[in-house]
């Protein structure tokens, strides 16, 4: 298993210098601040990649499902958020399309997480995955189909808001929610709870950002509209990981004292 990590961390290096060199022959002005932040995102988005594989055998079997998608989830951010900034450095256009490709695959897996993190200590019912799942496919889908045009803006954006009000209440009150109150676990209530504050608070950004791109007379500047993305994608994807690894870790130490 240490090997397979060796080898899927060398596959992640070779391929983000790959990318990084690609990405070099779009200059970066000094002054263009959305393309540093895409650049920022990106490299950070590396890090934590190599960070969650490299600790994923450092904790209990159980929970390394969890820190495995968490270094998916910053994986496909990178390769996304490369592709992101050389369309920005190159065309100066918004790359909507492509950020909520990477959101239609990174976002599911993020809700996912708090179906992983209570199937790492207890039994957990498959209508909880299928619950997430749906109400984030509805948030996505809704925004998405806003922002590109196919319905009006405002349809979309009470589509999506739907979606993610439906998430809160799955992680807060819903069953989801229930199964980790009555968990007994110390190191998943903690998470849990931290997770359930960055859904909250972290993905309140985006419907602001859609509020001002979209809904406000005007509308946007496209340059504060993708700095405020991407700051919303550096905390929510990143932090969420580093949640779960630490009550990944809290929880292995603590099993670890009881064998003792």
């Amino acid at each position: 298993m240490r090997k397979l990590t060796m080898y899927a961390l060398a596959a992640v290096a070779v391929i983000g210098l790959t990318s990084s060199a690609n990405a070099a022959t779009a200059n970066l002005e000094q002054n263009d601040f959305v393309g540093i932040s895409f650049w920022i995102v990106s490299m950070a988005c590396l890090a934590a990649t190599a960070f969650f594989f490299l600790e994923r055998g450092s904790v209990a079997p159980a929970w390394r499902v969890s820190i495995t998608v968490a270094g998916l989830v910053t994986g496909i951010a990178f390769f996304h958020y490369m592709y992101m900034r050389g369309i920005w450095i190159e065309t100066g256009q918004s790359p909507t399309v492509y950020r909520y490709i990477d959101w239609l695959i990174t976002v599911p897996l993020l809700m996912l997480e708090f179906y992983f993190v209570l199937a790492a200590v207890r039994k957990v019912p498959s209508s909880v995955f299928w619950k997430l799942l749906l109400g984030t496919l509805v948030m996505l889908i809704g925004g998405y189909a806003g922002e590109a045009g196919y319905m009006s803006a405002m349809v979309g954006f009470i589509i999506g808001m739907a979606g993610w009000i439906y998430i809160l209440y799955e992680v807060f009150s819903g069953e989801a929610g229930s199964l980790a109150a009555k968990s007994g676990n110390k190191s998943l209530k903690t998470a849990f709870s931290a997770m359930r504050v960055i859904v909250t608070v972290g993905w309140a950004v985006y419907p602001l950002g859609y509020i001002f791109g979209y809904l406000t007379a005007g509308g946007a500047n496209p340059n504060t509209l993708n700095i405020i993305y991407n700051a919303a994608d550096f905390l929510n994807k990143i932090a969420f990981g580093l949640i779960i690894w630490a009550a990944a870790m809290e929880n292995t130490s603590s099993r670890a004292v009881s064998v003792r």
